[in-house]
């Protein structure tokens, strides 16, 4: 038990320590940083689409047998992420004072992620529960999906007004609910099981809001056709990496099936 532990809590901090791979954009400079966010925005479009269609919601269908329960999930991240807002928003209204505003935007991206990476920690808890070999291939699975979400959210974070340290470190706390995502799962054992499929459609909800009601807008804010093709192409290559992905996430948890069946087969002969 001792090495599932060590295993699962090690997987979730490696993939929590991904969310400094924004440091990368630190050493630009700000006129630079600028015309980059913009694609990182239209890129985080495309991959909060992709992982909500290709992966969120197909896992959801596997889990879940009702599918009105599925949509009645979706819809109810939807609202929550709304009403999220709009008191992000009224809070806002009182502190005008500030001379650096923070986009309400900025709070939801950070919602929505710790939501998504908790999920995370508790599948990749829930897997090496399973055995190292599934804990392994599911920690790699996140991992690259994870790289591309995280350059994504900090552009969003640098986007909706944070400073860039700020923005890092932000992104990071953001992605240590993955941890705590596996220590709820490791100190709940099988009960978690029942909980888990409930967190995916949800998740799913509050990113199609986030990239639907608060990111695209934004990019609508861009009238120059030569940028509004880069966003374009930025926003299919985010759908299409993930795409990919989830043609591999699948592979991953298929090849974790047929592992635990086999171990399950091999423990009733003895």
């Amino acid at each position: 038990m001792d090495n599932v532990w060590i295993g699962a809590v090690g997987s979730t901090l490696l993939v929590s320590l991904l969310s400094f791979s924004g440091i990368l954009l630190l050493a630009m400079k700000a006129k630079m940083l600028k015309k980059v966010v913009f694609i990182l925005v239209s890129f985080a479009v495309g991959a909060l689409f992709g992982n909500t269609f290709f992966m969120l919601i197909p896992e959801s269908f596997e889990q879940i047998d009702n599918p009105q329960l599925i949509g009645l999930l979706i819809v109810l991240g939807l609202i929550i992420m709304f009403v999220l807002e709009k008191f992000i928003h009224w809070h806002h209204c009182h502190n005008v004072s500030h001379n650096h505003e923070v986009s309400p935007l900025g709070y939801i991206s950070l919602i929505t992620d710790s939501l998504h990476n908790f999920t995370d920690g508790v599948l990749i808890a829930a897997a090496w529960m399973a055995s190292p070999g599934v804990g392994i291939a599911t920690t790699l699975a996140v991992i690259v999906h994870e790289i591309p979400q995280e350059i994504s959210d900090f552009g969003v974070l640098l986007h909706a007004g944070f400073s860039r340290k700020k923005a890092l470190f932000l992104n990071f706390i953001a992605a240590c609910a993955a941890i705590l995502g596996a220590v709820f799962t490791l100190m709940l054992g099988s009960l978690t099981e029942n909980i888990v499929p409930y967190i995916l459609p949800f998740a799913a909800g509050g990113f199609i809001y986030l990239a639907g009601s608060d990111l695209i807008p934004e990019l609508h804010r861009e009238s120059s056709v030569r940028k509004s093709l880069i966003q374009l192409a930025a926003i299919v290559t985010g759908i299409v990496l993930m795409f990919f992905i989830s043609l591999n996430h699948s592979h991953q948890h298929a090849e974790g099936d047929d592992h635990t069946t086999e171990q399950h087969d091999h423990d009733h002969d003895h």
